[in-house]
């Protein structure tokens, strides 16, 4: 019975989703949305310092969200895991229209009441901005595809964006979506494990480690 245990253990799939380290722009709070910002100094340490916890899962598979940002914590990861990264649009953070590129102060400063539903997470009447379905939809559907293109056994990395990746991963999970607003934020180079079951779904095993 135990050695069918440690069979099924070692032969269970899992996911790992990490947000990229951090930029100026989150340093001083100013909404990024889809706009391509790299690392500062801050958030390279963070990548290069999560990198060997990453490397010691020994991933198959780094995908990535094509942003600078995403891209260069996945560089990181891929190198200390001896692999090339891969980039696919569909991990991008949501687009989030005329609210690109202003500090929260300023957007509290001019529309008090539009600070608060930002706050929320209620996004979707943002001029310009993706709704929450279609957020869910591509970055569940990148999610889905990374682990079909996991063996048994083996380990994906997704490197994406704090709030497409608590939308996707609900979304991934089937739950409903507006679950994704009771998750706290995922830190800089913070993880989100998920393991396959030995019924074939997805469990959450750890969240923002």
């Amino acid at each position: 019975m135990r050695d069918e245990q440690a069979r099924i253990e070692t032969s269970a799939r899992r996911i790992v989703l990490l947000r990229h380290g951090r930029t100026a722009w989150n340093a001083e709070h100013r909404i990024q949305g889809q706009l391509d910002v790299e690392l500062d100094d801050v958030g390279l340490d963070q990548a290069r310092s999560v990198a060997p916890l990453i490397a010691a899962l020994a991933p198959t598979l780094v995908w990535s969200s094509d942003l600078a940002r995403a891209r260069m914590t996945a560089e990181e990861v891929a190198k200390e895991a001896g692999l090339v990264p891969s980039y696919d649009a569909r991990l991008r953070e949501f687009r989030l229209g005329d609210y690109q590129g202003r500090t929260h102060a300023e957007l509290l400063a001019d529309d008090e009441a539009a600070f608060e539903r930002f706050r929320r997470g209620e996004w979707d009447a943002i001029p310009g901005a993706e709704s929450l379905v279609e957020v869910a939809g591509r970055f569940a559907a990148a999610i889905h595809d990374l682990a079909a293109a996991l063996g048994p056994g083996e380990t994906g990395v997704a490197v994406s964006h704090g709030a497409a990746t608590r939308t996707g991963l609900v979304a991934f999970l089937g739950w409903p979506l507006t679950f994704a607003r009771d998750l706290r934020a995922v830190g800089n180079c913070g993880r989100v494990v998920l393991e396959q079951r030995t019924t074939g779904d997805w469990a959450l095993a750890a969240y923002n480690v």
